[in-house]
């Protein structure tokens, strides 16, 4: 008697790929793994939340499933898991199955694998960083020193582990779990041999900047990790590895680890700031305070750019990234592209503002070295030369609430000057409830001004920070608005740029961390202090 084998075939597009999302931190991602989180239809997740991954890396529309917890709050089933990935798949889509950490390590992998091989779905495995190792390296514990010979990782949860197998002196021992799995852990090996003083470092939500550590002696672990109430997940370092902490750690030494700053900015503007916090340790909140909209009447934008184009102008100025967008934007109606800019002459404000430019591919012909402003721009700009010049004009697209500064500088120069309102600012909608309430009550450790508008509008539309939060300013103007409005500033940017306001903060909290290290006091964020008084100006 012969057997027949049917074969299932997949559906014509059904594609798996297993990828690595890494242990927390977005920027431990691979490059496969963006190339493939870029290609997917349906995207689906792990316990760890991945919103800004997904915002960042996948296409618009694409469809995410969760493969986490079930209807009722618990953990899936690694087989429900699986049927969630295999029912995506049959339907032709391209899925890309984001798992925590490294999918080869403590994951379904392997039954998820064997679902999409019994439904014949191609698949890949793209290998992610694991916690085992990551984690220790943000604690700052190198797991493999001189003198160790071996390295051993445990995920005990819900199962027995012969711990006389990881007793051994000359081994680092890292256990993954819960407070629970972590404090048996440190019973099992002490029942097995391993010396009481054996040092420990146990680490909760690694590789962020909610990242925590505690450090002790194995002997000591459960009543130490009961007084720490560390939030789960935690992965525990066991061993002489543990000890180099002191010397090594530099991700919770950051000068401004753990902080959460406000950056009233609209989410445009904000990129870079969000990007040079984030190099310090800090978590930004980007609350806009402006909305940017089109001119009232396009007609006058419009007669500019259609003189821009015939040679009617000797330079045109830009004083903003938003006039650049409103200017490329209005070229892009007509049709046209940087190529109109040929034989005009360019100047920016500042060097965002020519970052700008140059992504639309023109190099401006004149920045301020050192004061990045109207008036700095102003100081620069050379005067009008019949002979030099063979037109006097220059368009300055701007905002409707631009000062006059630059347009009675270039007139007194010699400059006949097309004043433009290229877009209008308005005040923005107040922030969400929750988020004025915690920058009322101190629940954010710094601020960081760029302009005086965004004083006038952050306390017009949810109140003034409270007086525990750090005030940074771009400029002696900005400052003198925020003093008006009753803030008292604590940092001031050395030049007015977003990194240099950035760069004056971090050196603040380095001097707080500093201060308390040799007063032998803990380093507490300034959301962590007492005090109840309203920040003012004195």
């Amino acid at each position: 008697m012969t057997s027949t084998i049917t074969s299932k075939k997949a559906v014509p597009g059904g594609y798996v790929a297993f990828v690595g999302a890494g242990p927390g931190d977005d920027g431990l991602l691979t490059l496969r793994a963006v190339e493939r989180l870029g290609e997917a239809d349906v995207v689906v997740v792990d316990q760890l939340p991945r919103e800004a991954v997904i915002a960042r890396y996948c296409r618009p529309g694409v469809e995410i499933l969760d493969a986490g917890f079930g209807e009722d709050g618990q953990p899936m089933t690694r087989a429900a898991r699986a049927k969630v990935v295999v029912t995506a798949a049959r339907a032709g889509a391209r899925v890309v199955r984001l798992m925590d950490g490294d999918p080869a390590t403590f994951t379904g992998l392997a039954e998820e694998i064997q679902a999409c091989r019994k439904q014949s779905l191609p698949f890949e495995v793209v290998p992610g960083v694991s916690a085992a190792s990551a984690v220790p390296a943000y604690a700052g514990v190198p797991l493999t020193p001189a003198g160790v010979n071996g390295l051993h990782v445990v995920h005990p949860h819900g199962v027995d582990v012969d711990w006389k197998l990881h007793a051994s002196a000359g081994t680092t021992v890292v256990v993954l779990g819960a407070e629970e799995d972590i404090a048996g852990a440190a019973d099992g090996l002490l029942e097995a041999g391993r010396k009481a003083s054996t040092p420990v470092v146990v680490t909760a939500h690694g590789t962020t900047t909610r990242q925590r550590s505690v450090s002790c002696q194995l002997g000591e672990l459960a009543p130490v990790l009961a007084a720490a109430k560390l939030d789960k997940p935690m992965t525990a370092v066991i061993g002489e590895a543990a000890g180099m902490r002191d010397k090594a750690s530099w991700f919770e030494t950051k000068p401004l680890f753990g902080w959460r700053v406000l950056v009233p900015r609209t989410k445009q503007q904000a990129g870079g700031i969000v990007k040079e916090l984030a190099d310090h340790g800090a978590t930004a909140q980007v609350v806009p305070t402006i909305s940017v909209e089109p001119p009232r009447t396009p007609h006058q934008m419009e007669k500019a750019v259609k003189g821009l184009v015939t040679g009617r102008y000797e330079w045109i100025g830009f004083t903003s990234v938003n006039a650049v967008r409103a200017v490329r934007e209005k070229f892009e109606e007509f049709g046209l592209d940087a190529r109109a800019f040929a034989g005009l002459k360019v100047a920016a404000v500042g060097g965002v503002t020519a970052a700008a430019l140059r992504d639309w591919g023109i190099e401006p012909d004149l920045m301020p070295a050192e004061n990045q402003s109207a008036l700095g721009l102003l100081e620069c700009w050379p005067p009008y030369d019949e002979v030099l010049d063979p037109i006097n004009r220059v368009f300055l697209p701007r905002a409707d609430i631009a000062t006059d500064t630059l347009v009675a500088g270039l007139e007194q120069n010699g400059w006949e000057v097309d004043d433009v309102t290229a877009y209008r600012t308005v005040r923005a909608a107040p922030p969400p409830a929750e988020t004025r309430e915690a920058i009322k009550s101190g629940h954010f450790d710094a601020v960081v001004f760029t302009s005086s508008s965004t004083v006038r509008n952050l306390v017009g539309i949810a109140g003034k920070p409270h007086a525990t939060t750090v005030v940074a300013c771009i400029g002696p103007q900005t400052a003198k608005t925020a003093e008006e409005h009753g803030l008292r500033v604590d940092v001031l940017a050395a030049e007015p740029s977003a990194d240099a306001l950035v760069d004056a903060l971090a050196e603040y909290g380095a001097g707080l961390r500093l201060s308390a290290d040799e007063a032998g006091e803990p380093v507490l964020r300034p959301s962590q202090r007492k005090g109840s008084t309203r920040r003012s100006a004195k």
